[in-house]
């Protein structure tokens, strides 16, 4: 680790250098979204129109309610846009606390962080959102008729993108914890139990409360742990060299 230790208010200083970076990607990324907002929406909405069938439209039923939903999805546009440079504030404001070896690691992370993140949300869009808005939309009978507001249906999606998009990044940041010696892989699998039941929590929690959508969340999510096994064997730190580590640190104490 660095040599010297940087006091608390220079850590703080720091902080809020990186924060005013990120506040103003997102602004830059969500001057960018706003220009191409309807189709955006239109893009984000493609899933359900397509659940509802040809002619289906969605509604608003306040005056304002349409602005302020295309305000949202540029912010959201915005936000996707940033997702790299804040990703990337967010290790590099850890890196002063890790080795050499592994701050060189930094810049693989960070794209892997993106990949990983963007790559949750095309899951969610692509592959959750048609089959969840089949089911929801199957309670609809002659007596019954959808019609899902621009707000609703974008509060809904929106928290829907941006869950799975979190919880993509489950294999990255396992197998750097794996990595720092925080997990071993004898310890993920020891308690693979637990971690399915947390896996079911967790999506209980960031989906909306019906069992279709937890179920497809978990699934991938129970699938990503396996993943932060494998990456925890490949590229976690092995027994021998955390007891040399500890050896080289009570030495360093001793001294």
């Amino acid at each position: 680790m660095t040599e010297e230790k940087l006091p608390f208010t220079a850590h703080l200083e720091e902080l809020r250098e990186r924060l005013i970076v990120c506040s103003v990607a997102i602004f830059v990324g969500f001057c960018i979204a706003y220009g191409f907002k309807e189709q955006l929406f239109r893009i984000l909405m493609h899933p359900l129109i397509a659940a509802m069938g040809k002619g289906e439209k969605l509604i608003f039923t306040g005056l304002a309610e349409a602005f302020f939903t295309y305000l949202k999805v540029a912010f959201l546009g915005g936000l996707m846009l940033s997702s790299p440079v804040i990703i990337y504030e967010f290790w590099m404001f850890v890196a002063p606390g890790l080795y050499a070896e592994e701050r060189r690691l930094m810049l693989p992370v960070v794209f892997l962080s993106s990949f990983f993140f963007i790559g949750g949300a095309l899951f969610g869009y692509f592959i959750v959102f048609p089959l969840g808005f089949e089911f929801f939309l199957a309670f609809a009978d002659e007596n019954i008729q959808a019609m899902p507001s621009m707000k609703e249906y974008l509060s809904f999606s929106s928290m829907m993108l941006l869950a799975f998009g979190v919880v993509f990044e489950l294999p990255l940041v396992i197998t750097f914890l794996a990595r720092l010696g925080v997990v071993s892989v004898e310890f993920l699998r020891k308690n693979r139990k637990y971690a399915i039941l947390l896996i079911f929590i967790v999506a209980a929690i960031l989906t909306p409360p019906d069992v279709m959508s937890q179920i497809m969340m978990a699934i991938p999510l129970m699938i990503l742990y396996e993943v932060s096994i494998v990456g925890s064997k490949i590229f976690g730190k092995k027994r021998a060299e955390k007891e040399a580590e500890k050896s080289e640190a009570m030495s360093a104490d001793r001294k």
